[in-house]
């Protein structure tokens, strides 16, 4: 991995990006501290601790949602609205058809309705939050009424949503990688460095070191394994006939179809967190007496320390797993385009066979898929409670998210370098 940096600098192109991606990466900091004027700080705080669910939205905002800064929101909407982009050019044909045979204007009018749909997205978002925050929590966060300050707070958040959004599409133009997903991944790791300092200052004050060891131990183990699956693949061969055209004979060639053996990457978590936190927030949202009672429920019954919540957990991941797997890799597509290439895998006939064979293997990798992430996503919640360290917030999503992130931007830096190695080939 030096080795790659160290040859990245040495090409002019790849250090211009390289230099691009830190800015994108110094002004997403910047933006972080840019407070919205008017917010108590310490009532903030305050609610910030006992709400569950805006500690999970301010993991991906590198704290900017803890200083309430315009960067609140983070990247969230755009990431909402991708999802349902994707999810919508499943159930309508149009938008199918647009995605596969629209070439640049395709997806440059895709690329337009994302926007459009974000800053309706975060529009809501922002009201709702603001909402919530005013009735929901005790203390009073805000220090006006006005209703021309709300609005203020309003547009600086979607203002903030909309700064981030460009960065991110101008980070993925002129820089190396997914913009939007840097972000994300700026994010968390920026928290990361608190997280050290406050468990190392809480293992001085209770002289924990070995579990502090053994929590540290484990979490790189957790990573080791995220890697593995992250790269892990199916190669399915395939095998090209011989043709020929005049005197000459083509084709003949193997080769072979990697499948992931994660393909719903951390989507799966992201769906059953929102299904999860679902409960959560209609407990805040619904009136007396039914709020507090659906509260008091789920503090006793379902929380995060309960059997019955990790079950649900768990089965909500699995599930979506193979939803997400069968949006994103059609096997029926595949498997005909396979038949028109005029290759084919031996011992399966081409066409439907094809694609029966192809949904049996991605079945059985959705299923190790789904238990390892199912897994995961308790690990970190039993590793706390076996170790006690309770100041590093050590999420499966952000792990999966920084892991993903990392591996796809070193491959992206590797594949231009490799670009560039003409005398290697030629030798």
């Amino acid at each position: 991995m030096i080795g790659t940096f160290v040859r990245a600098f040495s090409v002019p192109e790849v250090r211009d990006r390289i230099f691009w991606l830190f800015g994108g990466f110094a002004i997403f900091a910047i933006s972080v501290h840019i407070p919205i004027p008017g917010v108590d700080r310490v009532a903030w705080s305050a609610a910030l601790q006992k709400g569950a669910l805006f500690q999970l939205v301010g993991m991906f905002t590198g704290g900017a949602l803890a200083k309430f800064s315009i960067a609140a929101m983070g990247i969230t909407p755009y990431i909402n609205a991708s999802i349902i982009m994707q999810l919508l050019t499943v159930v309508f044909p149009y938008l199918k058809d647009l995605q596969k045979e629209g070439g640049e204007h395709g997806r440059k009018k895709i690329q337009s309705w994302t926007r459009q749909l974000t800053m309706v997205l975060a529009v809501i978002q922002a009201t709702i939050m603001v909402t919530t925050i005013r009735k929901a929590v005790e203390a009073q966060v805000f220090q006006s009424n006005s209703i021309f300050y709300y609005l203020m707070v309003i547009t600086a958040l979607v203002g903030g949503t909309a700064f981030l959004m460009w960065l991110g599409e101008m980070m993925s133009e002129r820089g190396i990688g997914n913009g939007v997903s840097l972000l994300i991944f700026a994010g968390i790791v920026m928290s990361y460095p608190t997280y050290v300092y406050q468990t190392f200052v809480g293992a001085q004050a209770t002289g924990a070191y070995v579990r502090v060891g053994m929590f540290f131990l484990i979490a790189v183990g957790l990573i080791a394994s995220i890697v593995a699956v992250t790269l892990g693949q199916r190669k399915v061969p395939v095998q090209y006939p011989k043709r020929q055209v005049g005197r000459k004979i083509y084709g003949g060639q193997s080769s072979f179809i990697p499948i992931r053996l994660n393909n719903a990457g951390v989507m799966s978590l992201i769906f059953a967190i929102s299904l999860m936190f679902l409960p959560l927030t209609l407990s805040n949202v619904l009136p007396a007496p039914y709020g507090p009672r659906l509260a008091e429920f789920l503090g006793v019954y379902f929380n995060d320390r309960t059997i019955l919540y990790n079950l649900v957990y768990m089965a909500l991941i699995v599930f979506f797993t193979y939803f997400y797997s069968a949006i994103t890799f059609n096997t029926e597509d595949l498997a005909d385009n396979l038949k028109k290439a005029g290759g084919f895998i031996p011992g399966i006939r081409p066409g439907r066979q094809t694609m029966e064979y192809l949904d049996k293997i991605t079945n059985r990798l959705n299923c190790v898929a789904g238990l390892f992430l199912s897994a995961l996503a308790v690990a970190p919640t039993l590793l706390v409670q076996a170790t006690g360290v309770q100041n590093f917030y050590l999420g499966a999503t952000s792990l999966l998210i920084i892991v993903g992130v990392a591996l796809d931007t070193m491959q992206q830096i590797e594949a231009r370098l490799v670009m560039r190695h003409y005398q290697g080939f030629m030798k």
